[in-house]
């Protein structure tokens, strides 16, 4: 697609209007209860995060594999087909879908970056109509059920931004644009030609003149989400 148009959107409070992955794993456990008992064990993981160097993937890894390990992927894949039916309805920006709706009316191509993992992110981007989904991925056992150890970097921060200079780098656009919500997303939204801060504090990019500032509070409903299916 050189020399077209690239818009690159975070998910996680920037799609969403809230993090996903407890919501993922505690409802797969609210259809599991034999599973409960396990919730306890992630007591140790947060201790050692919070203790020793604050490493999310380490903690991440550690939580899906104490909680859904063993799991069998067709159980898990169900669960995150109606996972993301419902967030669809009920979980995302109104401003998110109008925007996804606009690139995609001008062939923007589109992009899902995320450090959630490929359990049911990959849903979400095919849902919404994105041309790729870049996001962390899970380890699975040779028998078909999950490890959940990561099998990727997390791709948040640095990692992040690493596979921002990837996509530019093999796309070459003509223009890109990348939405984000967090601090950490501050590092690949000043790699791109325009960045959108959603929701963030405006101090934050005031020497970053390609980032801008917005406020996105609308929870979207069915005939924004329409506009994009309908696409």
């Amino acid at each position: 697609m050189a020399g077209g148009t690239l818009a690159i959107f975070d998910l996680d409070g920037t799609i969403t209007r809230h993090d996903t992955l407890w919501p993922f794993i505690s409802g797969f456990l609210l259809r599991h209860p034999s599973r409960w008992w396990r919730l306890p064990l992630c007591v140790a993981p947060l201790l050692r995060y919070a203790l020793a160097g604050r490493d999310r993937g380490a903690l991440k890894g550690s939580i899906i594999r104490l909680t859904l390990g063993g799991a069998p992927r067709a159980a898990l894949e169900r669960w995150a087909a109606r996972f993301t039916q419902r967030l669809l309805r009920t979980g995302l920006y109104a401003e998110a879908l109008t925007l996804i709706a606009t690139h995609r009316r001008t062939q923007t191509h589109l992009v899902l970056l995320s450090a959630s993992p490929d359990l049911y992110v990959p849903d979400i981007a095919r849902a919404l109509g994105f041309d790729e989904c870049i996001c962390t991925e899970v380890r699975w056992r040779g028998n078909g059920t999950l490890d959940g150890a990561l099998a990727s970097a997390n791709r948040r921060g640095e990692e992040k931004a690493r596979c921002v200079q990837a996509v530019l780098a093999r796309l070459q656009p003509r223009l890109s644009q990348a939405y984000g919500n967090s601090r950490a997303d501050l590092e690949h939204l000043r790699l791109v030609d325009a960045g959108t801060y959603v929701n963030g504090r405006s101090e934050e990019v005031l020497h970053t003149p390609s980032v801008h500032v917005v406020r996105w509070s609308t929870p979207g409903n069915e005939g924004t989400l329409a506009a994009i299916q309908g696409l």
